[in-house]
């Protein structure tokens, strides 16, 4: 059997997958600590532990935000900022005896949504873009998924938002990555409600999207403003690989209404303007990243 982790800054949570039909068989959440490392650790061999009870296990993949620079072995660009720096793979590997492997949770998104999910009938490409605490992206071309010389393939919440505009988008935001004016800072869920709060009483992205589906107007106009980012960051990457499909998952790609605004507007940033790439939700939900990691030892070894 095969354990994966999906590690976000909300949750940790782990599956027992059969390498026969991609089904997990168990099922394990736990919060994500807001504390320090150490603590963090703890809940992460919490949860193989105790899946570890449940079942022979083979190996351990696990899908988490940021990269592992392949100098020191540590985490980078983790929006799980006591995560940076920090031996997380040094440190499991030295607890486990199974091979232990680690990608970003986008990559497992699109290992998945690839595989089996809302790209498996493309042939040899897609894009997944994770919208949800933070930003990333997963990009599959000849059908394995590009880690890149860093460690950074598929990273595009820290390119910086095209066509950034002062008055339209606002003023020039920092990033945690020390850039300014990052896709993540707009498109990632957190970056939805960022740029509502410019203008208006901090609301959460539900209770603004669901401000949306009544009519209000001005949510109207923030989510039009939302998928019009979207499609910029979209178009962009249209531009470079040209995949064969688009999966997007992460909180905000429940909300159906972004799927027709994005594919009306992506036309506007790709040089050719006959552009009819498929823009679908990940069709494992909330399982995709979790499925992608549990497959990701058997692949092959990303760090």
């Amino acid at each position: 059997m095969l354990i994966g982790l999906d590690i976000g800054g909300t949750k940790v949570e782990g599956v027992i997958v059969s390498p026969h039909n991609a089904q997990a068989v168990e099922r394990l959440r736990m919060e994500t600590p807001k504390t320090n490392y150490a603590d963090f650790l703890l809940v992460v061999k919490g949860v193989i532990d105790t899946l570890s009870e449940k079942a022979e296990i083979d190996s351990i993949g696990i899908g988490c935000c940021g990269s592992v620079n392949r100098v020191t072995g540590k985490m980078q660009g983790a929006n799980i900022l006591y995560l940076n720096g920090e031996d997380f793979i040094g440190d499991l590997r030295a607890s486990y005896s199974v091979p232990v492997a680690i990608t970003n949770d986008a990559n497992c998104l699109a290992i998945s949504e690839f595989k089996s999910g809302a790209a498996k009938e493309a042939q040899d490409s897609c894009l997944a873009v994770i919208i949800g605490t933070g930003c990333g992206g997963g990009v599959v071309i000849h059908g394995d998924i590009v880690d890149g010389q860093h460690g950074l393939g598929g990273e595009i919440g820290h390119n910086p938002l095209p066509h950034f505009d002062s008055e339209k988008d606002g003023p020039a935001v920092q990033c945690y990555c020390g850039s300014y004016n990052c896709n993540e800072s707009f498109v990632s869920g957190t970056g939805f409600e960022r740029t509502w709060a410019l203008k208006h009483a901090p609301l959460s992205a539900k209770e603004i999207f669901a401000a949306y589906a009544q009519g209000d107007q001005s949510a109207v106009a923030h989510v039009e403003y939302y998928s019009d980012c979207l499609a910029r960051v979209l178009g962009n990457i249209v531009n470079i690989i040209d995949p064969e499909v688009i999966v997007l998952g992460g909180g905000v790609s429940n909300q159906d209404a972004i799927y027709p605004l994005v594919a009306e507007r992506l036309n506007h940033y790709t040089f050719s303007k006959n552009v009819n790439t498929p823009i679908r939700k990940a069709e494992h939900g909330d399982s995709s990243g979790v499925l992608g990691a549990a497959y990701l030892p058997v692949m092959k070894e990303l760090i």
